[in-house]
C-alpha cells in the first residue's frame, strides 16, 4: 500500500468515524509499513488535508457542479487539490494520474474517476484565475478560506486582538512546529545534552526563553533520540516557562490537579531536585499510566497519582504549599500542532469557562495560607483565561495576582504568550498568591 492509498483510508476513517489523527497517523504508518518517502508524503498529506480542509472545500465548491460530494469523492479531491496546491515538487500530471488512481481502486461508483479527473484539470486551467473572497466585503470569510480556520475563530480573535494581531496568529496554524525538548536535571544539564545531541548529529541548541528547553532544528524521528532516554521529555517552551512561573522549591508540597499526560509534574520535580512532594491527579484513571511510567523513566520517586474530578471539593485533600491548575480548554494555542483541534464546536468551547472556573475555584480550597497557585492554559480566549482569572479575584479577596518570573519573562501576575512572539504554542499563565 502506497502513501496515497494510506492517506485515502486514514481520512475516510478520520471523516466516517472521528478518529484521532495522531492515533491514526501511528497506526497507518505501522499497517502501510511505510517509510523513507513514502511515510513523509503520507504524513504530509493526511495531516496537510486535515489543516487545510476548509480552503480545499472553497476550490472544490468553485469547480464542481454538483450541490453534494459524496464523501469517499471527496477525499480523493482533497488529496488531489492538496498536492496541487501546497506541494509544489509533484508534478501537476502526477497529482491528477494518482487521484484516478485512488477512484480506480477504491471507489467503483460510475463516473467517479471522469469527474475527480474533470474536477482537478478544470484547476490546473483555471487556478491563476480563481480567487479567494474578498478581504473588505467578507474580511471573516476571507481570513477563514486563507487559513484554513472557522470563521468563529477567526471572529473571535479578530474582535479582541484587532486584525493585525489576528493575521499574526493565524500565519502560525499551518506552520511545521519542531520539536522542544525539557531537560531531565536529575541526570544532565542543557549544555551537556545539547552538546551530545549536535555531537550525534541532530541540531539543538538551548531555548532563549526557557533555560532548561532544547530546541532541535528540522524533522527529528522520536527513534533518533532512543540513545537518549531518561535524559529529557517532549515539552513546549511555553509549557516549561508554566513551571519555572510556578516557582518550586526543595521541600514543597506540589498538587497538580490536572496532571496526564505529566510533563508539568516532571519539571517541577526536577526544579524540586525530587525532593519534597507532588500530588499529581487526573480525572482519567486510564492516563495515569503515562505519568508512572514517564517518571519512572526519568528517575523521579516524589510523584503520587491519582484519580480525582478536580472540579468536585474533596473535604479529605490535605493543604499545599503550591497549586497547579492547568485547565481543560479549548487548545486554541497549540493548533499548529494538533490541526484538527480548529473543528472544535463553538458550543463545546463556549461550555468551557463554566468548567474552568469551577477547577479553581475548588482547588483553591487546598492552598494553604501564603501559598501560591498558578492557573494556565494552551489557548488563546480572554474567556477563559484573564475573564476567568479577573471573576476570581472579585469573589475572592483573600487572594491576588502574585508578580513571577518565567525564564526570560517578567510578568506581573498573567502572562499571554502569542504564538507568533516566541514561536511556541499560544498560552496563558496566572500566578495568584493567598494572603
Amino acid at each position: 500500500m502506497n502513501a496515497r492509498e494510506s492517506a485515502f483510508l486514514s481520512l475516510q476513517k478520520y471523516e466516517n468515524k472521528g478518529v484521532y489523527s495522531n492515533i491514526e497517523l501511528s497506526y497507518a504508518i505501522e499497517r502501510g509499513g511505510l517509510e523513507g518517502a513514502e511515510k513523509a508524503l503520507y504524513t504530509a498529506l493526511f495531516y496537510g488535508v486535515i489543516e487545510r480542509k476548509l480552503t480545499l472545500d472553497y476550490y472544490i465548491s468553485l469547480l464542481s457542479d454538483r450541490n453534494e460530494l459524496d464523501t469517499d469523492v471527496k477525499i480523493i479531491l482533497y488529496i488531489g487539490f492538496y498536492q496541487l496546491l501546497y506541494m509544489t515538487k509533484i508534478p501537476e500530471s502526477a497529482a491528477v494520474n494518482e487521484s484516478v488512481k485512488l477512484a480506480r481502486r477504491f471507489y467503483a461508483k460510475k463516473n467517479s474517476e471522469n469527474f475527480i479527473n474533470a474536477v482537478l484539470r478544470n484547476f490546473i486551467r483555471k487556478r491563476n484565475t480563481l480567487k479567494l473572497p474578498d478581504p473588505k466585503k467578507e474580511p471573516l470569510k476571507y481570513l477563514s478560506v486563507k487559513y484554513s480556520v472557522p470563521e468563529w475563530i477567526c471572529g473571535l480573535w479578530f474582535g479582541v486582538y484587532g486584525e493585525e494581531k489576528t493575521v499574526k496568529i493565524l500565519e502560525t496554524v499551518n506552520a511545521k512546529p519542531s520539536l522542544t525538548l525539557s531537560v531531565n536535571t536529575l541526570k544532565t544539564m542543557p549544555a551537556v545534552f545539547s552538546e551530545a545531541l549536535n555531537n550525534a548529529g541532530i541540531k539543538a541548541e538551548i531555548s532563549p526563553i526557557s533555560k532548561n528547553s532544547i530546541l532541535l532544528d528540522g524533522a527529528v524521528p522520536m527513534s533518533a533520540l532512543e540513545a537518549f532516554d531518561g535524559q529529557y521529555f517532549v515539552q513546549d517552551e511555553a509549557s516549561a516557562l508554566c513551571v519555572a512561573a510556578m516557582g518550586v522549591k526543595e521541600g514543597d508540597c506540589v498538587l497538580d490537579a490536572c496532571a496526564c499526560p505529566g510533563g508539568k509534574s516532571f519539571g517541577m520535580a526536577m526544579a524540586m531536585n525530587n525532593t519534597g512532594s507532588i500530588r499529581s491527579l487526573d480525572l482519567h484513571k486510564n492516563k495515569l499510566s503515562l505519568i508512572q511510567t514517564g517518571a519512572e523513566k526519568l528517575g523521579i520517586t516524589v510523584i503520587e497519582t491519582g484519580v480525582q474530578n478536580a472540579s468536585i471539593f474533596n473535604p479529605e485533600m490535605p493543604v499545599f504549599d503550591k497549586i497547579l491548575c492547568d485547565v481543560p480548554c479549548s487548545g486554541l494555542g497549540v493548533i499548529a500542532k494538533k490541526p484538527d483541534i480548529r473543528y472544535k464546536s463553538e458550543e463545546d468551547i463556549t461550555r468551557l469557562p463554566v468548567l474552568q472556573a469551577k477547577i479553581l475555584e475548588t482547588n483553591a480550597n487546598y492552598l494553604k495560607s501564603g501559598g501560591t497557585l498558578v492557573y494556565s492554559t494552551c489557548t488563546i480566549n480572554p474567556a477563559e483565561n484573564k475573564n476567568i482569572v479577573e471573576a476570581f479575584l472579585a469573589e475572592h479577596p483573600d487572594f491576588a495576582l502574585c508578580p513571577f518570573t518565567a525564564g526570560a519573562i517578567v510578568s506581573d501576575g498573567m502572562l499571554e504568550i502569542m504564538p507568533y512572539e516566541y514561536g511556541t504554542d499560544g498560552f496563558f499563565i496566572a500566578k495568584l498568591r493567598r494572603k
